[in-house]
């Protein structure tokens, strides 16, 4: 059976951090707070030696939190996946969506069958894109994962989570860091990537 690698330790907070007890190493923090797509800053830092590894991507309900800021009613369902981002062979980033069914009709309905894609790649290429507020959380390792590229990992890891709106539609995307990415550098912006507007409603 699956369970996810990592889980909120807390409440999700915005910036400054309030009650998280700790704040990210000054060097995580400009990858946490990155306004573009994450997946073109890995790509970057990389060098072109990046995969994405599907953990698991089925209909099923969200956390009680998450289905409240989505808006979903309790049974409500949607496409949760999990996916570990790998840079250079290793294991840089898990990220967890959630899309609601009600977010992947008409044209969005391509996001149902993204295998291997990622999806941050393709939510910044969409135009008209919208991204809300991003705010962190310090998340706990789940001791019932055994997911063996993983077994390495410390007991906890910074994420970030974001909603971003597509034709006014939400879905939620949050991406931990894990330990074997190594924040030398902060991410560099590209000319021709998408600027999203924070959206604070």
């Amino acid at each position: 059976m699956y369970h996810s690698p990592f889980l909120p330790a807390a409440k999700w907070q915005g910036q400054p951090l309030a009650s998280l007890h700790a704040s990210p190493p000054a060097d995580l923090l400009p990858w946490l707070l990155h306004p573009g797509s994450l997946t073109a800053a890995l790509k970057q830092l990389s060098r072109g030696d990046f995969a994405v590894r599907v953990l698991q991507q089925s209909w099923r309900q969200p956390s009680l939190e998450e289905r409240r800021i989505l808006g979903l009613r309790d049974r409500q369902r949607a496409l949760i996946r999990e996916v570990l981002l790998l840079g250079r062979g290793r294991p840089w980033v898990y990220a967890r969506s959630v899309l609601p069914m009600r977010s992947l009709q008409g044209k969005l309905r391509y996001l149902r069958n993204l295998d291997s894609r990622p999806l941050g790649e393709l939510l910044f290429s969409e135009a008209g894109i919208r991204r809300g507020a991003i705010t962190l959380n310090r998340l706990h390792r789940n001791p019932r994962c055994d997911l063996a590229l993983l077994h390495n990992e410390s007991a906890s890891a910074w994420g970030r989570r974001s909603i971003f709106w597509l034709c006014d539609k939400p879905l939620l995307v949050a991406e931990t860091f894990l330990s074997a990415f190594t924040a030398s550098d902060a991410p560099l912006p590209r000319p021709q990537e998408l600027t999203t507007r924070e959206n604070n409603t």
